[in-house]
């Protein structure tokens, strides 16, 4: 179940993505109902999500707290 989660983060950036959003702590939270009590829950998969080189962070060189991500094919389109 955990890796349905990071693939749930990763098609939830891809369909972001053609409307000029992005994935976030927040959209994340949102998506899976996690509550902000338990918001290392949608930090986890994001993480998880990274890992697996499903999404990448838009900006590197973000605090933490403002970070977006991308779908991993979305670099290569930007480029």
């Amino acid at each position: 179940m955990p890796q349905e989660r990071v693939r749930a983060c990763y098609l939830h950036a891809g369909l972001m993505y053609p409307h000029g959003a992005f994935l976030t702590n927040a959209s994340v939270r949102e998506r899976f109902g996690i509550t902000f009590p338990n918001r290392a829950t949608a930090s986890r998969l994001i993480r998880d999500a990274l890992a697996s080189g499903l999404i990448v962070p838009r900006e590197r060189d973000a605090a933490p707290s403002q970070m977006k991500y991308l779908p991993w094919w979305a670099v290569e389109v930007r480029s």
